[in-house]
C-alpha cells in the first residue's frame, strides 16, 4: 500500500514566474537558481533529454523546485518540503511499509531521472507521482501535524528548515495548483531531482563538456 497521502489546505505563499527565457541560456530571470540547477536545465533541453515534455527540476540543497514547459522555459519556482534525512537513494521496499516503520535516516527524497505522472492518492487528492516504488510523490504542502510547522518552514529562508518530510516533496498549495499541475495535465513529463552526496555526473551520465 502507498503511503503518500495528500490533504487540501488552504492557500499559502509561492513564488509563480513568467516564463522568461528558454533554459540552454541558462536564464532564470533573476531567480536564484546554482550553477548546477542551470548546468542540468540546460543539459535537459539541448540533449533532449526531456523528450519533448514539460520538467521539473529539484533542488535538494537549497529545497527548491523548479518547474520548465516542454521548450525549456521557466514556468516558476517555489521553496519545498523535502526528506528529513540527507541521502540519494532509498531503501529497497519502502514504498510498501507504513509510515510509522519508517526509521529517521530512512527518509530521503531519492536523486535521479524520473517519468513522472498526475495521479490520485489514497483520498482521491490529486499527486504527481515522482518514484512509485519509493512512494515518493510531489504535492500540495501537508499540515496536518501543528509540532510540524510545515507551513512555516516553507517561508523560512534556511534551505535545512525545509527538511522535513518522510520523503515526499511538498510544494505550496497555489504553485502546485497554478504551475505544477497544469503543467502535467497534458500527459505527465520528467522530474530531475538532484543529488546531495553524489554528484550530477554520476547520476544523470553528464559528459565533462556539459558546463
Amino acid at each position: 500500500m502507498r503511503q503518500c497521502v495528500v490533504v487540501l489546505l488552504p492557500l499559502t505563499g509561492g513564488l509563480l514566474l513568467p516564463r522568461v527565457a528558454a533554459a540552454s541560456t541558462a536564464d532564470f530571470g533573476g531567480d536564484a537558481a546554482s550553477a548546477v540547477v542551470q548546468r542540468v536545465a540546460r543539459w535537459a533541453v539541448d540533449s533532449a533529454d526531456n523528450k519533448g515534455l514539460p520538467f521539473v527540476i529539484v533542488d535538494k540543497v537549497g529545497s527548491k523546485v523548479f518547474v520548465f514547459d516542454p521548450r525549456g522555459w521557466l514556468r516558476g519556482a517555489a521553496p519545498a518540503l523535502l526528506g528529513s534525512a540527507q541521502g540519494d537513494g532509498s531503501t529497497p521496499g519502502i514504498g510498501d511499509r507504513p509510515l510509522s516503520t519508517i526509521r529517521p535516516e530512512e527518509r530521503t527524497t531519492p536523486a535521479g531521472r524520473f517519468v513522472a505522472t498526475l495521479a490520485r492518492a489514497s483520498k482521491g487528492e490529486e499527486i504527481l507521482w515522482v518514484d512509485y516504488d519509493a512512494a515518493i510523490a510531489l504535492h500540495r504542502v501537508i499540515a496536518t501535524a501543528p509540532k510540524e510547522r510545515r507551513l512555516q518552514r516553507l517561508e523560512s529562508a534556511e534551505p535545512l528548515d525545509r527538511r522535513i518530510t518522510y520523503g515526499c516533496i511538498n510544494v505550496p498549495v497555489a504553485f502546485y495548483e497554478q504551475v505544477v499541475a497544469p503543467s502535467f495535465r497534458r500527459g505527465g513529463g520528467i522530474v530531475y531531482v538532484l543529488p546531495e552526496t553524489l554528484s550530477v555526473d554520476e547520476v544523470f551520465g553528464l559528459r565533462g563538456e556539459m558546463r
